[in-house]
């Protein structure tokens, strides 16, 4: 447990490092004045936590300040912590457990159950965003819970996109079904999904395009895609993630309701949130669009996508320990 929240803790370094500048070390220890609330209202802001949430959190430490005029930075980081947490209640998105679909027959052998169709999940998000690396990485993931998973390289409109896919895949030893950039994607994720069916596969993840000419063009090939995967299976895919680049702060909530409102997206994943002031930005995308976060992105080895915790993520900014 305390690992994981390391990775938080380490992940978030650059939004804690901007509070913790801006609020000239108040949740070191530091009393509570009329000052440092102003200088965390500032902070709050310019780490994208936004009005609502901003607004909430100093409410709630007003009052406690009120109450107890001595109180101190520390007793301040809980309280916003807290109010983080109620903030997300409802935000951690858990993918069930489909794996265990292989079992041994008479001679020990492992063999495809009859009937199974593969969970789907489909990676949607523009260019920059991580999508295609984040798609391996979730597929190393799910391996490395013992699941069984196929992954599409379906972004065939890009030209580096198939091979980065195809490069990940060999370096982490996962199947992919690919083709040549150019390609018919739609027809390529049909492919995925009878090789992830006829291997009695647990999930299969398609990396989407996330760029054509128009956003109209970008949203039939998505919708192409789905009901291509449709025509074997009807309830694929059961998973549409959109995967948002949490550098770009509170801009990457009008992204998620494009793409939200031509999918139906069922999930998030945030990434590059090392490499960000600007954590706060999860904050606003939940409030917004009621969507849950399935994963973050902490950094670029593997390991470093991590189910999202509202608790970690809550304690890791407002500096505390687990």
């Amino acid at each position: 447990m305390f690992s994981i929240f390391k990775k938080f803790k380490d992940g978030l370094t650059k939004t804690v490092a901007a509070i913790a500048a801006k609020t000239h070390g108040l949740f070191g220890g530091r009393k509570i004045d009329a000052a440092s609330l102003g200088e965390l209202e500032e902070a709050l802001y310019t780490a994208d936590f936004g009005v609502e949430t901003t607004t909430e959190i100093l409410a709630e430490i007003k009052a406690a300040y009120r109450k107890d005029p001595e109180l101190k930075g520390q007793q301040a980081a809980v309280i916003g912590a807290a109010v983080l947490r109620r903030v997300l209640t409802g935000a951690e998105g858990r993918l069930p457990d489909v794996g265990g679909s292989l079992s041994p027959d008479s001679s020990g052998h492992k063999a495809p159950p009859t009937g199974k169709n593969p969970m789907v999940i489909a990676m949607i998000g523009v260019n920059g965003s991580g999508k295609t690396t984040t798609t391996a990485k979730l597929a190393h993931r799910l391996k490395g819970e013992g699941q069984t998973v196929i992954v599409a390289a379906c972004d065939t409109f890009r030209a580096a996109a198939v091979e980065q896919l195809k490069s990940w895949a060999d370096r982490l030893k996962i199947e992919i079904v690919a083709s040549h950039t150019g390609a018919d994607s739609a027809a390529v994720a049909f492919d995925a999904w009878q090789a992830a069916k006829a291997r009695g596969h647990d999930w299969l993840i398609v990396d989407t395009a996330g760029r054509l000419h128009t956003k109209g063009n970008l949203m039939e090939e998505l919708a192409k895609i789905r009901r291509v995967l449709q025509k074997n299976d009807p309830t694929a895919p059961q998973h549409r993630w959109l995967v948002v680049d949490g550098s770009l702060g509170a801009n990457s909530i009008e992204q998620a309701k494009v793409f939200h409102q031509s999918f139906g997206l069922t999930g998030l994943i945030v990434t590059k949130l090392d490499g960000t002031s600007r954590g706060g930005a999860i904050v606003g995308i939940y409030r917004q669009l009621k969507i849950p976060i399935y994963f973050i992105g902490l950094g670029e080895q593997p390991d470093d996508l991590q189910p999202f915790s509202a608790d970690n993520y809550a304690r890791a900014v407002f500096g505390l320990e687990a």
